[in-house]
């Protein structure tokens, strides 16, 4: 491929992180105007209402797993691995991020958003065996 196709799935993921600040702020602002936080509170941020914390937890996630996707990603592309199994695997992972933020922004049931997340950290791990076994190989 060699093309830009993977990093069409990073762009997905930072759709999703602009969406969650989004979500976020939407959700800060209607507890203040509920007045069950002052606007000043989240200077320090110690008493986030727990509909605001779900957010805010979910979107720090997206900066620990999906650091390794982009690395991957981007090296996938320099060694020209980035073929269709690459892409494929970028696109279950952002997939799963999806999902997984879904279900950390609503109901938060690990029952749920535990095995979606080690989904897409196997789907990572798969990414970087193909990384690996793509320059062994070249």
């Amino acid at each position: 491929m060699t093309g830009y196709q993977i990093f069409w799935p990073l762009l997905a993921h930072v759709a999703l992180v602009y969406g969650l600040y989004a979500l976020l702020g939407q959700r800060r602002a209607k507890m203040v105007r509920a007045g069950r936080i002052a606007k000043s509170d989240y200077r320090e941020n110690r008493d986030e209402p727990a509909e605001s914390l779900a957010v805010k937890n979910c979107l720090a996630n997206q900066f620990e797993l999906p650091v390794l996707f982009y690395a991957c990603s981007i090296l996938l592309y320099v060694t020209e691995a980035d073929n269709l199994v690459a892409v494929a695997l970028a696109w279950v992972f952002v997939g799963l991020r999806y999902a997984h933020a879904a279900i950390h922004v609503t109901s938060n049931d690990l029952r749920y958003r535990s095995p979606i997340f080690a989904a897409g950290y196997l789907v990572l791990a798969a990414m970087w065996v193909w990384l690996a076994g793509w320059m062994a190989m070249g």
